[in-house]
């Protein structure tokens, strides 16, 4: 069968077992040529990996963030390239997705199974903007991955955040990310300038762009927005720390290059071991870990939500407690017997029948 396309050239399709078929799908195309939806049918006879190096350059810094888009190439080299770079998109079926999805939750975890689906949609979604493919088959995607009970944070007491640091090569790194809620990226990437001596604040400003550990969504959009404040007794190692450097100089380590953690030099797993020989009661943990224990001494010592929330650098007070809701108190007895003990007595009137009235000032 012969038909004309948009661009009035000719196209024929063959391979019709019967008249009424060739009819149907005379139909379909002169129904999606007058909604501007006409697709050729070989212009979708091409691979997928043919536009996905288009799609990961859409996601290059400063699209994205540089760990953000290391993971994406990942996802697509390891595990959506071999299964589906070589097939033609016109020939990808959403079952055969569903089945791939289903299969490969089995054997990964539910973040390396979403993030490979949505390489494997995004690479599509490019096709369908460059009209070779009608219908996404990667979306809306039943992924059924059920969620394990995730890891159990650690928090850390004031005596053994000291026995940690006391066991460590770097004690002022320790006690910095245990009592000022910086990530170990941020801390790595403080500049002297950016610490506040006199109000003992670390002041993330463009190192923000310098950590690789950071999510952007996690935090305001005020740029001078002043996290990680820090103990008077802390104040003495921290200018140890900055001694006869300039403003530009990184905080911790050698001059402009970044402290790093990597193999048998781990200087903070080799910390957390001997600290065990110390106190075997001590956790392994990892140095995000001691942001959690910041935020747990904090919260302790009686530091309201707010506080709370700025120090760590939160966008908003509800993820912060969404994030740390075990640390805050619940216990509606302790809530009802601080409200006793600030009631004022009222002495009511003598009679069951008498209505009091409560006074308009206690």
């Amino acid at each position: 069968m012969r038909y004309r396309k948009p661009d009035h050239t000719e196209a024929e399709k063959r391979c019709f077992t019967t008249i009424r078929e060739a009819q149907l799908y005379l139909s379909m195309v002169t129904v999606s040529k007058s909604k501007g939806e006409y697709i050729a049918p070989t212009s979708s006879r091409v691979p997928v990996r043919m536009f996905a190096d288009s799609w990961l350059r859409s996601k290059q810094p400063p699209m994205s963030k540089p760990s953000y888009y290391m993971t994406l190439e990942r996802a697509w080299k390891n595990h959506v390239a071999p299964v589906w770079g070589d097939r033609e998109i016109h020939s990808i079926r959403r079952s055969e997705v569903q089945d791939w999805v289903s299969d490969f939750a089995t054997r990964k975890s539910s973040t390396v199974v979403i993030r490979a689906l949505g390489v494997l949609a995004g690479i599509l979604d490019v096709a369908i903007d460059d009209r070779r493919l009608a219908r996404n088959p990667a979306r809306n995607i039943r992924t059924l991955l059920r969620k394990g009970p995730g890891k159990r944070r650690v928090y850390l007491s004031h005596g053994r955040v000291a026995t940690l640091a006391a066991c460590s090569g770097h004690p002022t790194m320790v006690l910095t990310l245990g009592y000022t809620g910086l990530r170990g990226g941020e801390a790595t990437a403080l500049r002297v300038r950016s610490v506040n001596r006199l109000r003992r604040l670390s002041v993330i400003e463009e190192e923000r762009g310098l950590s690789r550990l950071r999510d952007p969504r996690r935090y305001t959009n005020d740029a001078q927005e002043a996290l990680g404040p820090y103990p008077e007794r802390l104040a003495p190692m921290m200018e140890q720390a900055w001694a006869g450097k300039g403003a530009e100089r990184l905080y911790f380590g050698a001059d402009i290059h970044h402290m790093r953690r990597s193999g048998s030099q781990d200087w903070f797993a080799n910390a957390v071991q001997r600290a065990q020989t110390v106190d075997p009661s001590i956790p392994r943990l990892t140095p995000h870990d001691l942001r959690h224990t910041a935020a747990s001494l904090a919260i302790s010592s009686g530091a309201n939500l707010k506080a709370v929330q700025r120090m760590l650098g939160h966008a908003s007070a509800a993820m912060t407690l969404d994030t740390y809701a075990d640390l805050f108190d619940d216990d509606l007895d302790a809530v009802a017997a601080r409200l006793n003990a600030q009631m004022p007595l009222v002495a009511l009137p003598a009679g069951p029948q008498t209505r009091y009235v409560l006074p308009t000032r206690l």
